[in-house]
């Protein structure tokens, strides 16, 4: 029988880097990262990447493929991911996905039909919200895809929406994945107590602070971030981007990452808990590890 891939996912700072370099350590595992930004070459303070140094020598994949500049697609990362797992099970080891970008684990995972894309449908439609505001186009997606309009989707998905309707004739809500797995697969979920995660996402954006991410974001901005549809609108980047502006405070841009990632952690909660074949577990425990292997083994 095909060996299951592991996917370890859940909300930023619940530790699931640590848990996957243990389980594959334990199971003969190769890494396979589902986080979109940690794609970016260089963007390594900001998105908590583990230096080669701290990864145990297991093996990484899909870290630093991209430039800033580049926008990163759910379907790429499908297919590469999925061959990647092919490769590991190759070797005899076990494929482990570990991230917390919730599409990106689903696209791996699940069996999911990639809305069509048109840039040309889509700078047209850019254009007309800068003209004339996203309320037209709102109202427009609303008549057309009431229950994509429902979900209060950001501009740009929302321009993303009506591009799909336009070229495909079908509504985006209609391309939404299947919880129906492509390959055996075994999903592990760590979540904490709200209060403590907050706790924690604080204490992480502070570090990220003192171990020099304006530096980061100055030395990125140097190589195109800006111009990065995905990297230039990352949590951090973009505050950080505004204090060498010197549009924000350095204060400022720490307390709004630290907003905005406690918001983000809220939205992952949400998306991987709708799922129900995700196994939780608190990181806090001193039986995680054992929990988790006998989880897995009983599959």
């Amino acid at each position: 029988m095909e060996k299951p891939v592991i996917a370890v996912l859940g909300p930023t700072g619940t530790g699931k880097s640590d848990l996957s370099i243990a389980l594959a350590r334990e199971l003969g595992g190769e890494i396979v990262n589902a986080d979109a930004l940690q794609f970016y070459r260089g963007m390594d303070i900001g998105t908590a990447k583990l230096p080669e140094a701290e990864r145990g020598g297991i093996p990484h994949h899909l870290l630093d493929i991209m430039e800033v500049r580049q926008e990163a697609s759910v379907a790429r990362f499908q297919a590469e991911a999925r061959a990647c797992f092919a490769e590991i099970r190759n070797r005899g080891n076990v494929p482990i996905l570990v991230g917390g970008s919730g599409l990106y684990v689903r696209a791996a995972l699940d069996e999911i039909d990639f809305p069509p894309t048109d840039p040309a449908v889509r700078q047209r439609l850019e254009a007309e919200a800068a003209a004339g505001g996203i309320g037209p186009l709102a109202t427009r997606l609303a008549a057309i895809d009431p229950e994509s309009a429902a979900r209060n989707l950001d501009d740009r998905r929302l321009i993303r929406a009506l591009e799909v309707y336009e070229i495909s004739g079908k509504p985006f809500s209609s391309f939404m994945p299947q919880r129906r797995y492509h390959a055996p697969a075994i999903q592990i979920g760590l979540n904490i107590d709200r209060a403590l995660l907050h706790t924690r996402l604080q204490a992480r954006v502070t570090a990220m602070v003192e171990q020099g991410l304006l530096e980061e974001v100055r030395r990125l901005d140097a190589q195109g971030l800006r111009e990065g549809k995905t990297a230039g609108r990352a949590i951090g980047y973009a505050q950080f981007l505004a204090v060498l502006d010197g549009t924000m405070s350095q204060p400022e841009a720490v307390e709004k990452t630290v907003i905005a990632t406690r918001q983000f952690a809220r939205r992952q909660v949400t998306w991987f808990g709708a799922d129900e074949r995700v196994s939780w577990f608190d990181p806090t425990t001193d039986t995680l590890l054992r929990s988790v292997l006998a989880r897995i083994k009983d599959t």
